[in-house]
């Protein structure tokens, strides 16, 4: 089933935007959130088809959060791509192991991640 609802996680609002355009121009709809608690309220009003997780954001970051969804019953079989400006081969193992399906460096290459969205149908 082709990815049409996305929820961008994020606490920066540049990077929302650019992705949410990104995003729209490639037929997607785009929701947001710029922490855990907006993730999970957004989760509650309607499950997204792929989350574009951070990792550096206030409160929880992105691995705790990747973890916490990808093994809830109910969100588990949501995937989850982190985008993050951590490029070291450890974060991108660590954020794999708690449950994330892959792993995108920033500044992202829209190309980049747009073939590995499409590579998620």
């Amino acid at each position: 089933m082709p990815i049409q609802k996305v929820l961008v996680v994020d606490d920066s609002k540049t990077e929302l935007m650019f992705l949410t355009d990104l995003l729209q121009r490639n037929g997607m709809s785009v929701r947001t959130a710029e922490n855990a608690e907006e993730v999970f309220r957004r989760l509650g009003e309607e499950k997204p088809d792929l989350i574009l997780m951070d990792v550096v954001m206030p409160g929880q970051n992105g691995f705790q959060l990747t973890r916490a969804i990808s093994r809830d019953p109910q969100y588990a079989g949501v995937p989850i791509i982190i985008c993050t400006s951590k490029s070291q081969e450890t974060d991108r193992v660590w954020g794999m192991r708690q449950g994330a399906r892959d792993y995108v460096t920033k500044p992202v290459d829209a190309v980049e991640l747009i073939t590995k969205i499409r590579a998620l149908n």
